[in-house]
C-alpha cells in the first residue's frame, strides 16, 4: 500500500550550525515530537521536544549534537514499518532519507495512521475475533483454513500482542457463520478473547483513531 503520497516537505529540516532559537521557536509552534537536523546535506539526527526545557536559547544546534536521535525511514518503506518506527520511538513525525542520506521529507503519525483506517480491514462489513494461542503452535495458514472452512471470507489478521509465549491476533472476518468459527477455533485450542459480529470492536478502534487525531492536534 502506497504511502509516499503522505510524504510532508513543509516542516524544517535544521543544520548544524543553525541557532537554537530557532528550533526552540518550531516546537513552541508546533505538536511535533522530533525535527531533524542535517550536516554538509546529510541526515545527523533528530532532536526531540523533551528535550526542550534543556535548550538554552543562545546555543547552536552543535551544542546538542549528542542529544541527537537517529531513526529514520526510506521512502521504499513499507507502511507497517513505518507505523513500527513511530511506535518504537514514541514520536509523532518521522523524516524520509534518500539514497544520500539527505532529508526528502516527513511522515506525520496521525496521516499513516488514517492510511491504515482506510484499509479493507476496517472498511469491509464483517466481524472481529481476537483468539490467542502459544507462539509455537499457532500459524496464519491454520487460521485462514479455520475461517474458510466454514465457508467464511477471511479479510485480514495481524499479531496484537505478545506476552508470555502466547500470541495473540486480531481476525477480520465475513459476517457470516461467526459463532461456529469461533467453535472450530475453541477444537483447535485457541483462546476466544474477544467475539463479535457487529463491528463493535471497529467502532471503539474508529474512536480511539480519532482521541488520537484530536491529542495530536492539541
Amino acid at each position: 500500500m502506497p504511502i509516499q503520497s503522505h510524504i510532508l516537505t513543509s516542516l524544517p529540516v535544521f543544520k548544524i550550525e543553525d541557532s537554537l532559537k530557532k528550533v526552540i521557536e518550531f516546537f513552541k509552534d508546533s505538536t511535533f515530537s522530533h525535527v531533524a537536523v542535517v550536516e554538509k546535506g546529510r541526515f545527523l539526527g533528530l532532536l526531540s521536544e523533551n528535550d526542550l526545557e534543556n535548550f538554552e536559547i543562545d546555543k547552536k544546534v552543535s551544542d546538542y549534537r549528542y542529544n541527537l536521535e537517529t531513526f529514520f525511514v526510506r521512502r521504499d518503506t513499507n507502511w507497517l514499518d513505518v507505523l513500527e518506527t513511530f511506535a518504537r520511538n514514541e514520536a509523532n513525525v518521522l523524516p524520509i532519507l534518500g539514497d544520500n542520506e539527505d532529508v526528502q521529507g516527513y511522515y506525520d503519525l496521525t496521516d499513516i495512521v488514517g492510511v491504515f483506517i482506510d484499509t479493507p480491514f476496517f472498511t469491509e462489513p464483517g466481524g472481529i475475533l481476537v483468539v490467542a494461542k502459544g507462539i509455537k503452535d499457532y500459524s496464519f495458514s491454520e487460521i485462514a483454513q479455520i475461517v474458510e472452512s466454514n465457508n467464511t471470507k477471511l479479510i485480514g489478521a495481524f499479531i496484537t500482542g505478545l506476552h508470555n509465549d502466547v500470541v495473540q491476533v486480531t481476525v477480520k472476518i465475513g459476517a457470516a457463520n461467526l459463532n461456529e468459527i469461533i467453535q472450530t477455533f475453541r477444537r483447535y485450542n485457541y483462546h476466544i478473547i474477544f467475539g463479535n459480529n457487529d463491528d463493535q470492536f471497529l467502532e471503539d478502534l474508529k474512536a480511539r483513531s480519532d482521541y488520537l487525531d484530536k491529542y495530536l492536534n492539541v
